[in-house]
């Protein structure tokens, strides 16, 4: 199982969880309770899954496709690590893996 811990924007672990290789870092938000919208199933339609990823993590993943650029410019409060949780797919690479949820956005669901 891989690891990966969630923060708020302030730095502070706010959940944690583990996922199978091969599953998206949303579905293990969903599977733990950490509210990560994702309203569109995966199919990046929306934004709301938006998360920045640590910067040391952030060289690990496959760099984002157009599609996903374009929709990252439409979240709120991204940044140049910034990626969509439907899009990070768990690997072997990636167990530690620590993202933020982005502050003041529609993801955050009152935390």
């Amino acid at each position: 199982m891989i690891r990966v811990r969630f923060e708020s924007a302030d730095g502070q672990t706010i959940s944690e969880g583990e996922g199978s290789e091969g599953i998206s870092l949303l579905e293990v938000g969903q599977g733990i309770g950490q509210p990560l919208e994702g309203t569109c199933e995966g199919q990046m339609a929306c934004s709301t899954c938006h998360v920045i990823v640590d910067a040391d993590w952030f060289s690990r993943l496959p760099k984002a496709s157009d599609e996903e650029e374009d929709i990252l410019d439409l979240a709120a409060c991204a940044t140049r690590h910034s990626r969509l949780a439907c899009q990070i797919l768990l690997s072997a690479d990636l167990d530690g893996l620590t993202v933020r949820i982005p502050p003041e956005s529609r993801n955050m669901q009152g935390r």
